[in-house]
């Protein structure tokens, strides 16, 4: 079927194509007569009229679209449900429809924002990113090119600052550390994976912070293999370990059980974030001592700021939210004993 026209629309109501496009877009301040707004609304409803998203970004006018785009499949990954609900419930109550954007636009095995050179998020009026593995060349474009969007999680880039909203990794990671402290633990260690991801940065950062200030030296293990952690960890004499993914968690768990060692009697154990079932541990029945991630609050946070940097209510310069987490007792963290 034939898109129907503003021009058809005006013909319909016995009105300029002028009045359509008034109407539509708002008044601006020039007086329409009710009768008139009546005509054209009658009409709009009549022909089933919907509005050239793609001409009105070309006229440089917004879609009332934010886009949300994941370098990650954040379907069924339990990880993502909070956020993408919060996303979801802000973006109604700011009057905002959501496209997500997925698989296309993949190189080399993995989802970029550009696409043969064309930004594939323009059709919305912003767009908010997230995904552990993102990729910095296409951060550091949408910086250049001024593309309005918030970063979902603490980013860097080189081409200039990022609109984010993440997680305070650096503090909960210290609140844990002290937390060992305090029930009697000397020698904590940190079992993290290896690389310079913001996350991962943050939260050696925080391991660092609060092993200094108590005057111990930063311990930090990347083995990959449950063994060879649980080796180190004997040779170290550790009592306490900050576990930053779920799978390492399920490993050392099943090490300590083989040796007939048990948590927290023996080891105590805290998972720096929520269980998540997408990093290997779901099903899991430990109720890990954690803190826990506000993923749904990110993910309304992430909305009101993408929603004002398109207001032009925010700075230039990038602006960083980073919300508290809430630490969860559970049951693998209690006093050192000898053994």
């Amino acid at each position: 079927m034939k898109r129907v026209t503003q021009a058809e629309v005006a013909r319909i109501a016995g009105v300029s194509q002028a009045m359509v496009s008034l109407v539509l877009n708002g008044s601006s301040g020039v007086p329409i007569a009710p009768e008139t707004r009546a005509r054209v609304e009658q009409a709009l409803r009549g022909t089933g009229y919907t509005v050239d998203i793609m001409g009105r970004r070309l006229r440089g006018k917004g879609n009332n679209i934010l886009g949300v785009f994941s370098y990650e499949s954040v379907f069924p990954a339990d990880f993502y449900r909070p956020i993408l609900l919060g996303i979801e419930a802000e973006a109604e109550a700011q009057g905002y429809d959501l496209l997500l954007f997925t698989s296309s636009g993949r190189r080399a095995g993995r989802r970029q924002v550009y696409e043969n050179g064309t930004n594939r998020l323009g059709i919305a009026d912003g767009s908010i990113l997230l995904g552990r593995h993102n990729d910095p060349a296409d951060l550091a474009r949408l910086v250049r090119e001024r593309f309005p969007f918030v970063f979902i999680g603490r980013r860097e880039s080189p081409a200039g600052p990022i609109d984010y909203v993440g997680a305070d990794y650096v503090e909960a990671t210290r609140q844990c550390y002290d937390w060992l402290w305090r029930l009697g633990h000397r020698r904590i260690a940190l079992l993290g994976v290896a690389g310079d991801h913001e996350p991962t940065v943050d939260r050696r950062r925080g391991h660092e912070l609060a092993a200094r200030r108590h005057r111990r030296t930063p311990l930090v293990l990347h083995q990959e293999d449950p063994a060879e952690v649980w080796h180190a960890l004997a040779a170290e004499q550790v009592t306490g370990v900050l576990v930053e993914t779920t799978a390492m968690a399920e490993g050392l768990y099943a090490q300590a059980t083989a040796a007939g060692l048990s948590l927290p009697g023996d080891l105590s154990l805290i998972l720096l974030g929520d269980n998540d079932p997408s990093q290997g541990g779901g099903g899991s029945a430990v109720d890990w001592s954690m803190f826990r991630i506000p993923r749904e609050e990110m993910g309304a946070a992430a909305v009101r700021m993408l929603v004002e940097l398109l207001a032009g209510r925010s700075p230039d310069s990038g602006r960083h939210v980073l919300l508290p987490c809430a630490l969860h007792e559970g049951g693998t963290v209690a006093a050192p004993v000898r053994r």
